[in-house]
């Protein structure tokens, strides 16, 4: 038993089990209730289960001969004879993207990340993973997490810590060359702040996770790390002093030097500064090439199309912290500030990391074509010698890893028409046109299996959420499993507007209880902790819920996660996006439920703008923005309550004698073909390697304006 016992920690200890579900499985079948209370953590579930149990189970279900053929592959992964990285990532392969993120969305077990920013950077790293792409993720390991939505019988939103022990997470110190466990200082106002260096592994990634629990630490600089998004504005910019300076100092610690640096939003954007303050120090450089080299070989992309979303730190406040960096590159203070500025001379404005981050990297990008476009008005000022189009923001369009978010019974369906290694594919678009001859009737019958088991996850979330605030269970239970089922599921902020569809109540009453074409809608999604309004928006949505005409239609399901995603996206039938255009920079949920068969219902915004081609989803309205915010939104739910009434419903309910809606699944073939493989992390990846990585690689000067 100690043998299987630790062949199955090993499998643990690289994450790739996180988007191999048959591995999940291995765990999830020793003790089905123990893998539910442990929250799907492996980890967890071997350091409680019984001995004797597992020796019993091992035998019931195949566990050690389905673990030896885990290892097996994950052994072959990990030594591959050739990847798409060794053929075309050139000279990375010896010196690899060191890539800086605030957070990683991973798995729901390992609490470091909020939400869509995190969510995209684990699909990077995985995507990156995948392709053989020499890539170091760098963050931060926030031993309280993030937060856990609870709420109340007012369905007011509670903001419950998550604490984090690391004996249950994958994650060991990490060594330096010498073999002694790495620690790093960063200096702050007045002291020295140390950090453990830990790694995990992801796939053949290594994610570098910064922890200030260290012993030479006050206890409040321990609490730098404690949680995500914590604090105010002295925590914000100490957690990215940390995460910028001391992931870079991180790196040289462990003997790897990174050819180029990707900063994933501005919070990463002081490593700039240490990497040429590094220059300036070890080689002797002039502190003007030493930050042009710097800014050469890194590449920044921003994700906030909405100026107020962007950091802003106070003058004094960023100058009493930033004072070392400024000392360490040989310039003032007052200089390195006013790389953080707009207009450099104007001393009393705020430091902006994104400004600094503009300035000194050799390629910007946004996150969709709408969005780079945006970027560019938003950012013009400064620039103002050039025009709007020759602003040096580009756009990557985001994608998500595949292998995370796909259902089994959608792989296995695929498996047969586009063949066993479809995956190694995906950026293909020519194999995509087989699914034209896939029978449609089969797609269906898939698709209802994995609506029946959404459906059933969803009902129990919301009885034991009922239970527990003390509300009577919904009878008959919610949700119609034969009804149209749409999901939504985001951030809850003002501009996604997740109560559009509640501006009508009547209307919405004569849309979900069609007696003969009904509609389940399916909410999801949570606030910051400090965002009453979004709160707002959630407690107004949840108001409905306690209307007789809405209780057996419409779900709110709490605690919006990757678990919880990954149900959703699976089984739904539809998702919606109304954003305010063009407010949203890409938003990728839709891209998971395309790849599993649903259709996207979305105003033309963020990524649909530039797939929505009239035939492979559903857009609300044309794009055109009325100057009237209240307009818009009045003209905007006119428009998605008449796509629903009259194309929508009207065509899922459209059924051939076998009770098969294939005009429908036309559509959801269509939608298959056109964007999975242009919306893949893969193909992602491949934009980075192929357009900033290689070039910033190579490069040894570029422009930055003036300071």
């Amino acid at each position: 038993m100690e043998v299987l016992k630790q062949k199955l920690q090993n499998l643990t200890q690289n994450l790739w089990w996180t988007w191999r579900p048959e591995v999940r499985a291995i765990f999830r079948d020793i003790d089905y209730d123990l893998y539910l209370e442990a929250h799907r953590n492996p980890l967890q579930i071997l350091k409680q289960v019984d001995d004797a149990f597992l020796d019993r189970r091992a035998a019931e279900v195949d566990i050690q001969i389905r673990t030896d053929r885990a290892l097996r592959q994950l052994e072959d992964y990990l030594n591959p004879v050739t990847t798409w990285g060794l053929v075309h990532a050139g000279t990375l392969n010896s010196r690899p993207v060191a890539y800086f993120c605030m957070e990683f969305g991973l798995h729901e077990s390992i609490p470091i990340y909020s939400g869509g920013l995190g969510i995209l950077a684990g699909d990077h790293i995985k995507g990156a993973s995948n392709l053989g792409v020499p890539l170091v993720g760098v963050g931060l390991l926030y031993h309280e997490g993030y937060t856990t939505q609870q709420l109340d019988a007012s369905f007011w939103q509670h903001d419950v810590r998550e604490p984090v022990d690391l004996a249950d997470l994958p994650v060991w110190p990490a060594l330096t060359p010498d073999g002694v466990p790495a620690r790093v200082s960063v200096e702050m106002p007045g002291r020295t702040v140390w950090a453990k260096v830990l790694e995990a592994h992801v796939g053949r990634v290594r994610l570098i996770l910064l922890d200030s629990r260290d012993e030479a630490n006050t206890e409040e600089d321990k609490g730098i790390t404690a949680r995500l998004y914590g604090g105010d504005l002295r925590m914000r910019i100490q957690q990215e002093l940390l995460l910028g300076v001391g992931g870079s100092r991180a790196l040289r610690a462990l003997g790897i030097t990174a050819s180029v640096y990707h900063l994933n939003e501005g919070h990463s954007a002081f490593a700039i500064l240490e990497r040429a303050r590094h220059r300036v120090q070890q080689d002797g450089l002039d502190p003007h090439r030493a930050l042009k080299e710097s800014a050469a070989a890194t590449v920044f992309t921003t994700h906030t199309p909405v100026e107020a979303g962007h950091d802003r730190f106070p003058a004094d406040l960023a100058g009493l912290h930033l004072k070392p960096l400024a000392d360490g590159l040989n310039i003032s203070i007052e200089e390195l500030l006013g790389f953080g500025r707009v207009n450099p001379g104007d001393l009393g404005s705020p430091f902006l990391p994104t400004v600094l981050a503009l300035k000194c990297s050799r390629r910007a990008n946004g996150v969709s074509a709408l969005h780079g476009e945006i970027s560019r008005q938003m950012w013009h000022h400064m620039w103002p010698e050039r025009t709007v189009d020759e602003v040096p923001i580009g756009h990557i369009t985001n994608g998500v890893h595949v292998p995370t978010w796909l259902a089994q019974e959608i792989n296995h369906l695929l498996e047969t028409h586009l063949g066993n290694t479809w995956m190694e594919a995906i950026a293909r678009p020519d194999m995509w046109t087989k699914l034209e001859y896939m029978d449609s009737a089969e797609f269906w019958e898939t698709k209802q299996v994995l609506k029946a088991r959404t459906i059933r996850f969803i009902r129990e979330r919301v009885a034991k959420v009922n239970a527990r605030i003390g509300l009577p269970p919904i009878e008959p239970p919610p949700l119609d499993p034969d009804a149209l089922t749409i999901g939504f599921a985001r951030r809850f902020v003002t501009y996604k507007r997740p109560d559009l569809l509640f501006s009508d109540p009547d209307r919405l009453d004569r849309l979900v209880n069609n007696p003969e074409r009904p509609v389940n809608l399916v909410f999801a999604g949570r606030s910051h902790p400090a965002d009453g309004p979004g709160k707002a928006i959630i407690q107004r949505v949840g108001t409905f819920l306690d209307d007789p005409r809405f209780r057996n239609r419409i779900v709110f399901v709490e605690n919006y996660n990757i678990h919880v995603g990954r149900n959703l996206y699976q089984g739904v039938d539809a998702w919606l996006n109304n954003p305010r255009r063009p407010l949203e920079a890409c938003g990728t949920s839709g891209m998971k439920v395309i790849m599993n068969g649903g259709l996207h219902i979305s105003i033309l915004d963020g990524w649909w703008a530039e797939a929505y081609d009239g035939e492979n989803g559903f857009a609300i309205g044309n794009g055109e923005i009325h100057a009237d915010q209240e307009v818009q939104d009045q003209r905007d739910a006119e428009a998605l309550f008449q796509l629903l009434e009259n194309v929508i419903v009207p065509m899922y309910y459209d059924r051939d004698a076998n009770g098969v809606p294939r005009r429908w699944l036309q559509r959801v073939k269509r939608s298959m073909r056109t964007l999975a493989w242009r919306f893949s992390a893969d193909r992602m990846v491949m934009d980075y390697v192929r357009n900033c990585y290689l070039p910033a690689a190579t490069a040894s000067s570029c422009q930055m304006p003036p300071p």
